[in-house]
């Protein structure tokens, strides 16, 4: 159980203001693993954050403001426990990366039960949401869809920094009770970062990691679907991403798979990819295998095969220890790689192979 401290909010300065109940919760997660990696022909053995969960330390809370409406906030930080450094990187703009505490998320919102919810700040995109969502993995492990969707191969040489992430982002949630329907709608600002390529077009600057998009989904039952489209700005063209993802829990089994289209200019970038999750008493066994496909540009030998698989005990609610195995094939220029271990070579084969243990708090 995540440690909550509660608040009783002091009554207001002024006369008439009512008191309110706010909570504001500490929470985190510190996960490590020790693994060995070859890539091509370089092998190291290594101390590994995140690859079960993401490490991170975080903090959240809500106000009641009455009739139905809250107000909240969430920041959220990368915690490198093998080195005991926080935080991590946040792409501002083309090949330049600024180190960030919160760079996880940190948001404000308000949220209404009948309304939905309207965020700002930096947080995940709905096209990172619908991947990540449709893979057994989520975003982390030698065998996650990630690895490929988000591959130098899938950039396609944009420079676009919104796979995962966008800054100066609005968003808005449907509220839960729609009967299973489910979606976001967001929009995000540029602010006057740009790239050298966008510059020498001659084109505004402003313009790069302008990023929009929506998610729309349907979930009842064993039954889960959702796919969307969002599209960012890069100055020189629009780096765009359509994807789709459905999972159906069989009870033995759950099954899940995901598609995901990415373009820029003439370039394309094709990641399918299919997974499944085996309760095992305790225990949970994952497997997964996609494929990621390159077009357009003089890319089409830029390809990638990725296959894996995991094994994790709980030993109780809060701490597992797991193991996997995870393998990419690269051919042309792709350079795809396992668990972000030690990068990897041009065609070269990636894999991997450890041991890890994951505490949440």
């Amino acid at each position: 159980m995540k440690k909550s401290l509660i608040v009783l909010a002091a009554l207001g300065a002024f006369a008439g203001v009512a008191s309110a109940q706010s909570s504001v919760t500490l929470f985190g997660i510190i996960d490590l693993s020790v693994n060995s990696f070859k890539n091509g022909t370089v092998k190291s053995t290594q101390m590994s954050n995140s690859q079960l969960n993401s490490s991170r330390l975080g903090f959240r809370g809500t106000e009641d403001l009455g009739g139905g409406l809250s107000a909240g906030f969430w920041l959220e930080g990368s915690a490198n426990a093998d080195v005991g450094s926080a935080g991590g990187g946040n792409n501002l703009k083309a090949n330049v990366t600024n180190g960030a505490f919160f760079e996880r998320r940190s948001t404000v919102s308000l949220t209404s039960a009948t309304l939905g919810e309207l965020r700002l700040g930096r947080d995940y995109t709905n096209s990172f949401l619908t991947v990540a969502t449709f893979d057994a993995y989520g975003a982390n492990g030698f065998g996650n869809i990630l690895n490929l969707y988000a591959s130098g191969a899938a950039g396609m040489g944009s420079g676009a920094g919104t796979a995962v992430r966008a800054n100066n982002m609005v968003g808005y949630f449907l509220p839960g009770a729609l009967g299973g329907v489910y979606g976001s709608a967001q929009f995000a600002l540029g602010e006057g970062v740009g790239t050298a390529a966008a510059a020498d077009a001659g084109t505004t600057q402003d313009r790069f990691n302008k990023y929009e998009g929506f998610r729309l989904g349907y979930a009842a039952g064993p039954f889960d679907i959702s796919g969307g489209f969002s599209k960012t700005e890069t100055g020189v063209d629009d780096y765009k991403t359509m994807n789709i993802g459905a999972s159906y829990n069989l009870g033995v089994a759950k099954i899940i798979g995901a598609y995901d289209q990415r373009k820029f200019g003439v370039k394309k970038y094709i990641t399918t990819g299919i997974s499944a999750s085996v309760p095992l008493g305790q225990g949970e066994f994952r497997a997964s295998y996609a494929r990621g496909n390159a077009s357009g540009g003089g890319t089409d030998a830029n390809d990638s095969t990725l296959f894996g698989m995991e094994y994790i005990y709980n030993m109780s609610k809060r701490t597992a220890i797991y193991t996997q195995y995870g393998q990419v094939s690269n051919k042309g220029t792709a350079a795809a790689s396992v668990g972000g271990g030690l990068g990897s070579a041009a065609g070269a084969k990636s894999t991997g192979y450890g041991v890890g243990v994951r505490h949440m708090f």
